[in-house]
């Protein structure tokens, strides 16, 4: 069949399954293109007929029963677009935000094949007890399983890929695409938001979660980064247990940290478990430039130790350095209303085009800031803060950032949980002693000594790397030197001619003479161990 009547029919289905439970994917206020307008007329006798159904349940639910109808890649990707609420409005979003990535799980047999193709030879080779799933999602599934270790018999928890689930959303994309580029081409309002990245953006998202080596990577690299950190925790990882389809970790034997009652009567202090969940969030962002970008209640556990450990590293997220300077400096400015300078680290972030001038968007800013103040903290979420920066997208025609879109939607999850364990939650006192820790490293004295540093680093590196120029400098010395043993004879002229390039070049001169001594300092302290 044509490619593309095929991803028209298989869109066209879609479309019959979203207007049957009543899903607007079109913001409102927005034109709707003439190809959605037919579709509309054309699905408007099967809404009619399921509205009485409808009625009995939540808009929220009607969109997950839409996308769960559909598929899981349709899953996947209304958890995905939750995080855009600059493409599909902020209704929509809000909706999808209570979207349950839940699916029947497949069969133990179908687990075991699984497991052998994956690890080789024969389940039992492995594993010395192999439970049914006790989770399913449209991804993958986790089963409860036991191995041998020291002698004592451990359990496991086993997550295993769908079968064909590649395929699967290989088939779907591709209808993504198709759908995205058409969208482009006949809606050019739409291409602002640059559909057919927002796929992209997806596509990479769904390859790193159909290779569970990688989710057990960022595990190992995030319990690397808090090693010294107390009160969070995220399991071990089970290398020799672990493939591209299956991946092996640590059983956590945890209080759900949604059961409340229970924490409470294991004695646990809940209002300190929520302010330890969300600095660690914070501190993960901020400090780190990796966090849990899924870290609602379902994934959170808290074990007998009162140590919170997260779960599922399937969905992260990545903060580069201009990033968490960007957020650091927007936060501050907004908190002392300086606007003009929060306005004037978007540009220097290159976040707002050039033909928008400081002064307009710090007037946006101010907009977003004097609410703030007057208010108690408890009032203030820093999770709408953001979510209002980016609101203002569109006005200064600001192309989307998707890891900062996705670090709001996860302080939105955060905060939640924050909420729920502690009601009274201050989270500016909560957050102010991270953001003052990063702020002091990165902008502060040390943070430009270190940034000094680490460039005059790189020019000695690259000097000792480089033979050639290494070569050179030492030709350089020994002729350098040999004329201040024999000397070297000008005419007048050439005198007068070097005593003008001098003054010319002697603050170029020194400069030079700086760095390559801050270079020589720098690799010293390193070779040292200081640096």
């Amino acid at each position: 069949m044509n490619g593309a009547v095929m991803h028209t029919l298989r869109l066209a289905r879609a479309g019959l399954v979203l207007g049957q439970h009543g899903v607007r994917f079109i913001p409102k206020g927005v034109p709707v293109p003439l190809p959605l307008r037919l579709a509309n007329i054309v699905t408007a006798p099967l809404r009619w007929i399921a509205a009485p159904f409808r009625r009995r349940e939540a808009k929220a639910t009607r969109v997950g029963a839409a996308l769960a109808q559909l598929g899981p890649s349709y899953v996947k990707l209304g958890q995905f677009l939750a995080t855009r609420a600059d493409v599909i409005g902020p209704e929509l979003a809000n909706d999808l935000r209570h979207l349950q990535d839940k699916a029947e799980p497949f069969s133990l047999a179908e687990a075991r094949i699984a497991v052998e193709r994956a690890l080789g030879g024969k389940l039992e080779d492995h594993f010395i007890d192999f439970g049914p799933a006790v989770a399913a999602a449209s991804i993958a599934q986790v089963h409860k399983a036991y191995v041998m270790r020291d002698g004592i018999k451990t359990p496991v928890a086993v997550k295993i890929l769908r079968p064909n689930i590649e395929k699967r959303f290989s088939n779907d994309l591709q209808s993504y695409y198709f759908a995205a580029r058409l969208i482009e081409r006949l809606y050019p309002p739409a291409r602002r938001l640059r559909p057919v990245a927002v796929v992209d953006n997806l596509k990479h998202t769904t390859d790193l979660e159909m290779d569970l080596r990688l989710e057990a990577a960022a595990i190992s690299e995030m319990a690397q980064n808090i090693a010294a950190d107390e009160g969070f925790r995220v399991p071990s990882v089970d290398w020799r247990r672990t493939a591209q389809r299956v991946l092996t970790l640590e059983w956590i034997d945890g209080t759900p940290i949604s059961h409340r009652a229970a924490l409470e009567a294991k004695g646990f202090d809940v209002n300190a478990l929520g302010l330890v969940v969300l600095r660690a969030f914070l501190r993960h962002a901020m400090r780190d430039g990796f966090f849990h970008a899924d870290m609602h209640q379902g994934n959170l556990f808290v074990d007998d130790a009162g140590t919170v450990v997260a779960v599922d590293f399937g969905i992260m997220g990545r903060l580069g350095l201009n990033e968490r300077r960007f957020l650091a400096e927007i936060l501050h400015g907004l908190i002392t209303r300086d606007y003009y300078r929060t306005a004037a680290i978007h540009f220097e972030a290159g976040y707002v085009p050039p033909h928008h001038t400081v002064e307009e968007f710090a007037q946006a800013m101010r907009a977003i800031g004097e609410p703030i103040h007057g208010r108690t903290a408890d009032e203030i979420s820093m999770a709408d803060l953001l979510g209002q920066l980016f609101a203002y997208t569109d006005v200064f025609d600001m192309e989307t950032r998707p890891e900062l879109i996705l670090l709001q939607k996860s302080m939105v999850i955060v905060e939640g949980v924050a909420r729920d364990l502690n009601p009274n939650l201050n989270l500016w006192s909560a957050a102010e002693p991270i953001a003052k820790e990063w702020m002091e490293a990165n902008l502060g004295i040390i943070g430009r000594l270190k940034d000094a540093v680490a460039g005059a680093q790189s020019i000695g590196d690259a000097l000792l790397k480089s033979p050639e120029l290494l070569h050179k400098a030492i030709a350089t010395l020994n002729g350098l030197a040999d004329m201040a043993a024999n000397g070297v004879r000008l005419d007048d002229a050439s005198v007068e001619r070097l005593a003008a390039r001098n003054r010319k070049y002697s603050g170029a001169r020194t400069a030079a003479l700086c760095v390559i001594a801050v270079s020589l300092a720098a690799i010293a302290l390193k070779q040292l161990g200081i640096m």
